[in-house]
């Protein structure tokens, strides 16, 4: 399954080459780049696309025209951290006493524990930076997982991500997108070594 995306509002903007074609094809996908590079956005337009939404200015087609898509589902660790919305689980006590005891990278297992592998067979999960708040030692945890929904579940997975562990591993397919000509990654004159660079 291939994503041409024709014309897009923030990659333009961002002076992206189009058509911009998205191999979508492989089941584990990891989209890799700077600050500002528009993997969020990517991710997103991925969602629209897999459920058929028009947005202003986005002209997209899915290949082949006929692919069948399963449910989608677009979790984004920083807006749909549990803990945020605890009125969600009232009725559930336990869940909110432990939402309330368990650590920011506790929650984010427990999803990968507990919540993805309840989502249909075939289901394409879509994740916005899923190793927020995890050690690296707990990232090889999600990398598990994720094969295992794969391998076991059939699903397709796309990952927005800065994680070398999930980049870095062979059963994972990477798409680069500084590899792209891009205006709105972090500048150079930052500097990294000799003099401060706060102001």
């Amino acid at each position: 399954m291939y994503l041409k995306i024709l014309a897009h509002p923030v990659f333009t903007v961002l002076n992206f080459h189009m058509p911009m074609i998205v191999d979508l094809s492989h089941p584990l996908v990891m989209l890799q780049g700077e600050n500002g590079s528009g993997k969020s956005t990517l991710l997103h337009s991925i969602y629209y696309a897999l459920r058929g939404e028009q947005v202003e200015g986005y002209i997209y087609r899915l290949e082949p025209a006929e692919v069948q898509t399963a449910q989608s589902f677009l979790f984004d660790a920083e807006q749909h951290n549990p803990r945020n919305q605890l009125q969600l689980f009232k009725d559930q006590p336990e869940m909110m006493e432990f939402l309330r005891m368990a650590s920011h990278g506790q929650v984010m297992l427990s999803l990968f524990r507990e919540s993805f592998p309840k989502l249909p067979d075939r289901t394409i999960l879509l994740l916005d930076e899923p190793e927020m708040a995890l050690s690296v030692s707990n990232q090889h945890r999600i990398l598990k997982m994720l094969k295992e929904l794969v391998d076991q579940k059939q699903f397709r997975i796309v990952c927005a991500t800065h994680s070398p562990v999930l980049i870095d591993a062979p059963e994972t397919y990477v798409i680069n997108l500084d590899r792209h000509i891009n205006k709105n990654v972090i500048t150079t004159d930052m500097g990294i070594e000799g003099a401060s660079t706060i102001q």
